[in-house]
C-alpha cells in the first residue's frame, strides 16, 4: 500500500537529494575508512555496492524487461567515485523519464509488477547509505518523518515478502503490530508458514504477537539494522523476521 502523497516523481526527488548528500560524504571521508554501522566494509567498499545497485536496479527501468536481468559485470578502469558519478547521473534521467505504472518485473512477490516499486526502493536505498556514509564522517542529519514512515511501509509490505522468498526462509508465524509513536499511520503484518506475509492497517489498541513502537525515524532505521530501539515485546522470532537489514 503505497502511502498517500507518494509517487514515481517524489521518490525520485528523494533519490536525488540523498544521492547528493551520499556524495559528499564520501568525498569527504578515507576510501579505506571503516563504516561504523556496516561492520567489515570501507568507504570504498560503500560507495562501489550503491553504484552497482543503481546500475542494476535501473536496468529494469531501463529495458522494461518482465523477468530477472542478470546483474552487469563490474566495471574495469574506472575509479569508485567515477563510477558511482556515472550511476547517480543515470540514475537520475532513468528515474525522471519512466513513469510508475510502467509494467516491469519486481523483486518481492508481494509488490507489484510496476516501475514505481523501483522508484522507491532506489530511493530508500539511497536513504540508507547516506545514512552509512554520514557515520563515517559524523555528519549525520536527520530523516524527514514522512519520507520514514513511506520507509516503514516499503519494508512491512514488500521488503520482508522479499526476504522470506530469498535466502532467508523462516517457519515462523504469528503477527506483529508496528506503530510509530508520532504518526498516525500504524501495520499489522502476519506470518504464516510457506505464504506471503499480509500487511494491512493496525486497528487502534490492536495487539499482536511482538509489537514494535518509537519514534517513525527511529523504527526505520531499526528495521533496517541500522539504530536500536527499546519499544519492543513480544515474540523475537517474529521481530527477527522484521529486522531485514543484517548483512545490508
Amino acid at each position: 500500500m503505497v502511502q498517500t502523497g507518494w509517487t514515481a516523481q517524489r521518490w525520485t526527488a528523494v533519490f536525488i537529494e540523498q544521492a547528493e548528500m551520499f556524495r559528499k560524504a564520501v568525498a569527504d571521508a578515507d576510501p579505506a575508512a571503516e563504516v561504523p554501522t556496516r561492520p567489515g566494509w570501507t568507504v570504498q567498499d560503500l560507495v562501489v555496492h550503491l553504484a552497482r545497485f543503481l546500475e542494476t536496479s535501473t536496468a529494469y527501468l531501463r529495458t522494461g524487461s518482465r523477468g530477472p536481468i542478470k546483474p552487469p559485470a563490474p566495471p574495469t578502469g574506472l575509479a569508485p567515485l567515477e563510477y558511482l558519478d556515472l550511476q547517480l547521473t543515470a540514475a537520475g534521467e532513468i528515474l525522471t523519464a519512466v513513469p510508475g505504472n510502467r509494467p516491469v518485473w519486481t523483486f518481492s512477490p508481494a509488490a507489484p509488477d510496476l516501475a514505481w516499486v523501483w522508484h522507491r526502493r532506489i530511493a530508500h536505498e539511497t536513504v540508507l547509505r547516506r545514512f552509512d556514509a554520514q557515520t563515517v564522517v559524523r555528519q549525520l542529519v536527520g530523516t524527514d518523518t514522512d519520507l520514514c514512515t513511506d520507509g516503514i511501509d516499503e519494508v512491512l509490505t514488500t521488503i520482508v515478502a522479499a526476504k522470506l522468498d530469498g535466502d532467508s526462509p523462516t517457519e515462523v508465524s504469528g503477527t506483529a503490530v508496528v506503530r510509530p509513536t508520532d504518526v498516525p499511520e500504524s501495520w499489522l503484518i502476519s506470518f504464516t508458514p510457506g505464504e506471503v506475509p499480509e500487511t494491512r492497517a493496525a486497528a487502534p489498541g490492536e495487539q499482536g504477537d511482538a509489537q514494535v513502537t518509537g519514534e517513525a525515524e527511529l523504527v526505520y532505521f531499526w528495521l533496517w539494522n541500522r539504530m536500536n530501539l527499546k519499544e519492543m515485546t513480544g515474540d523475537r522470532r517474529v521481530l527477527d523476521v522484521l529486522q531485514v537489514g543484517r548483512g545490508h
